[in-house]
């Protein structure tokens, strides 16, 4: 199989909701899954479109309360297109589909540099003998709202007609989730359909209480040969265009589909629909469409690609393929935050949580301008924080666990646990640490691309109130000369209240109060930066005094850490909690991944042990540097050594049940930093979470986009030791023998395409040509000087 490509041979109806996760193809704008055209939804195939930002707010009944939840809405299926074969006497055989006519063979070709899906198959029709078939798909990345398909039908020894049926669907529900199945689903209203040309179709409708209006168009004609007859039957909800196309023998019949697609949160247009009979009226043939496309993902390949040899390139280029689908350049252009499962499915309904704090990294030094764009999604919310801030008391900007369209809090109340049947209180959106997050990245992208303007502007607006909200939660501790956070979700999510207690959250969480230490010390360092007048500015603009930097001084300097046992305790208390018998579960369940699940169907709670589902103290070692984790421990008066956190890295690998796609990949990386052997098992896991469907279905509901870029971050960051700060690039490789040999390239303060290379024991850094300053590399050893049109090799020590 080629690097490049990705194959499914034959038809198994029980992974096709995987396979049209993986198979989904998009541009940043809207994607499709990758389900069979002739498809509906059902229990085995989810056909779906999601345009990025498109969310619907909608009132269901759930354990006898009305809760409102707010989704990411499926849009009308553009992609049904089904075939038959007619004969000279009238009659027709019936509909082709995979789960009636079994294909003698079927395959499902992913091509990641073509950016295209390609589906094969033959079967047998008791007249017409033996058929088959090739469909390619693509969803445009030169022209954001445009996608195709192409069917091509050949006749062995059979000569007739095929029947064509293609349609926009209106009648669609968010139906990808099951344990959603219970709750409002019908987000499309207003549905009408038309024809305004003999093979164009549309379909226009609105989404219920947003209010967003959807146009498509679709233009559907008979390549090489005309059709002996064409019938445009609009309907309520469906637009259908029927076609009898004759074949034959070395005359294959070939029918292609051209779909517009706008909505009204598109800029320069009139109306949706106008804009989408307008784009596919003038939009060109299958053949032009393709060389377009692929010549765009050529240039984002240039820009993106990372090569490591063998099957950790392939699935390391396939998760890349999935970031660059959802997050592409014309992100750049929309108001969007990253959905933590792509535009890939309706798990977590779409909603953007702490995932960009995985994606940006990669981002900044790729495709900066998406990462700005992201951070303004944020800054946009800003008020909306501030509101929530002010409503729980506090100063500053609190920003929502889990945001959707207008930034208000989207975490659902109850949600339910599938082994019990049962409908549990929700409390993770006491996961304020999410503020923290957003702030990392702030300073992370404007390091790494040294946007004075931004970090001075919107990034210092979102920095210091962020900082101003922990220093306003943070509670003197009596007698302790500590302050304290309390009342809080650290990134476990296992742990949300302690045993037996009235009330959620936690007092301490260790991985909340040094990152909140964080943002208080760069938020000061800030101040410090800003040209006076700026400052002036800026404190009138957000109604900041000078009067609070004392406490946020103070409080950056003593906020509490708990320890035990010689270790980072992950929150006050976690050391008093039962020991689990994690043999006896191991033994009893053939996954303990989802442990809380487990425990309460038992009638038990996580609450009572020391089990984390993933990683929370141990995300410290995948945000800093130990150089920076060391100096952050330093700052807040306590002595963290190389021995305390390998300690306290021990002591969570034996209590950490992986219940989330970040965990492995968290591990990994903290774990190759400190040169441990096991890290490969971790990075591996990380890999294969969604190829090979980990966590036992979810990766149907969507893939799970911060792991995946998670991994590009691991080979970029974690591998190099890459820093970007005091205006150089920092690196410390660390040796990971399974993954020794590895490029990519990088943008950095204006220069594009610098190559870093390791092989060999050696890393190779190449500076193409330009009129930019040379770049400074700083390593443990030795700093260098590159200027543009170089390339420096450095032999690493110790290899």
């Amino acid at each position: 199989m080629s690097e490049w490509t990705w194959e499914y041979e034959g038809y198994d109806p029980a992974g096709e909701r995987l396979r049209e996760s993986l198979c989904t193809l998009g541009n940043g704008c809207f994607a499709t899954r990758g389900a069979v055209p002739e498809s509906r939804a059902g229990l085995v195939h989810y056909p779906a479109t999601y345009a990025a930002g498109v969310y619907n707010r909608l009132e269901s009944a759930v354990a006898g309360r009305r809760v409102v939840n707010e989704d990411l809405v499926n849009l009308p299926n553009w992609l049904f297109l089904r075939f038959r074969p007619r004969f000279a006497d009238g009659s027709a055989g019936p509909w082709f589909s995979p789960d009636t006519h079994r294909p003698l063979d079927h395959r499902h070709s992913l091509d990641l540099r073509r950016a295209t899906l390609t589906r094969t198959f033959r079967f047998r029709d008791d007249e017409a003998g033996v058929l088959g078939v090739e469909q390619v798909r693509l969803v445009h990345m030169a022209d954001p709202h445009l996608a195709a398909l192409r069917t091509v039908v050949t006749a062995e020894e059979w000569s007739g007609e095929i029947e064509v049926e293609s349609v926009l669907d209106g009648d669609v529900t968010n139906s990808n989730v099951h344990r959603y199945r219970s709750l409002s689903r019908h987000h499309l209203v207003r549905v009408r359909t038309g024809a305004s040309a003999a093979d164009v179709t549309w379909l226009s409708c609105r989404t219920s209480t947003s209010d967003i209006g959807i146009g498509m168009a679709a233009r559907t004609v008979a390549a090489g040969r005309p059709p002996t007859a064409s019938e445009l039957r609009p309907s309520r909800r469906r637009a259908v265009h029927r076609l009898v196309i004759p074949v034959a023998p070395g005359r294959p019949a070939v029918v292609d589909r051209t779909v517009a697609l706008h909505t009204s949160r598109d800029r320069a247009i009139s109306d949706p629909l106008g804009a989408a009979l307008d784009r596919v009226a003038t939009a060109a043939d299958f053949p032009a469409l393709m060389d377009s496309h692929v010549a765009a993902w050529a240039r984002l390949w240039r820009g993106a690609d990372i090569q490591v040899p063998g099957e950790a390139g392939r699935v390391l280029r396939l998760h890349l393929f999935h970031v660059l689908q959802t997050l592409s350049p014309h992100t750049a252009d929309l108001d969007v935050g990253v959905p933590a499962r792509g535009l890939h499915g309706e798990a977590y309904r779409g909603h953007v949580f702490w995932d960009e704090l995985f994606v940006l990294p990669y981002l900044n030094l790729h495709f900066p301008e998406v990462s700005r764009a992201l951070l303004d999604y944020r800054h946009r919310r800003l008020p909306q924080a501030c509101r929530a801030a002010r409503a729980a008391g506090r100063a500053g900007a609190m920003y929502p666990w889990q945001s959707g369209s207008d930034g208000r809090e989207e975490t659902q109340r109850l949600h339910l646990n599938p082994r019990s049947g049962r409908w549990l209180p929700d409390d993770s959106r006491l996961q304020h640490h999410v503020g923290s997050a957003i702030a990392y990245n702030v300073w992370q992208y404007c390091e790494a691309t040294g946007d004075t303007e931004y970090l001075h502007t919107k990034g210092a607006e979102m920095l210091l109130q962020i900082a101003r909200f922990w220093a306003d939660s943070a509670e003197p501790g009596p007698g302790t000369g500590r302050y304290r956070i309390r009342g809080v979700v650290g990134p476990d999510e296992y742990h949300d209240r302690y045993p037996d207690a009235d009330r959620p959250g936690l007092d301490d969480n260790a991985y909340t109060n040094v990152t909140a230490a964080w943002v208080l010390g760069r938020a000061l360092d800030l101040v410090r930066r800003l040209p006076a007048w700026r400052r002036q500015e800026l404190f009138e603009r957000i109604k900041l005094d000078n009067g609070e930097l004392p406490k946020w001084e103070e409080v950056s300097r003593r906020l509490r850490v708990p320890f035990h046992q010689g270790v980072i305790s992950q929150f006050d208390g976690y050391g008093d909690l039962a020991e689990l018998d994690w043999d006896a579960y191991r033994t009893r369940y053939p996954s303990i991944r989802r442990l809380d699940r487990i425990l309460e169907a038992e009638g038990d709670s996580v609450n009572r042990y020391q089990a984390s589902k993933q990683a929370d103290v141990l995300m410290l070692g995948h945000l800093f540097s130990a150089a920076e984790l060391r100096s952050l421990f330093d700052r807040l008066g306590y002595d963290v050594d190389d021995e305390v956190w390998h300690r306290t890295v021990d002591y969570y690998l034996r209590r950490t049940s992986h219940g989330s796609t970040l965990s492995g990949l968290v591990h990994g990386l903290v774990l190759a930093r400190a040169r441990r052997a096991e890290a490969w098992s971790y990075v591996h896991e990380a890999l294969e979470a969604d190829i090979a469907d980990i966590q036992g279905g979810t990766t149907g509901e969507g893939i799970h986009l911060g792991a995946m870029a998670g991994t590009l971050d691991l080979v970029q960051r974690g591998l190099t030791g890459l820093e970007t700060r005091e205006d150089a690039l920092f690196l410390d490789p660390v040796p990971l023998p399974s993954l020794s040999e590895y490029g990519f390239s990088l943008r950095y303060r204006g220069h594009w395409g610098i190559g870093i290379r390791r092989r060999s024991g050696q890393l190779e850094i190449r500076v193409p040509d330009s009129e930019e300053s040379p770049i400074r590399v700083v390593l443990a050893d030795r700093a260098v000087t590159i200027a543009p049109g170089e390339t420096c090799t450095l032999v690493l020590p110790g290899e």
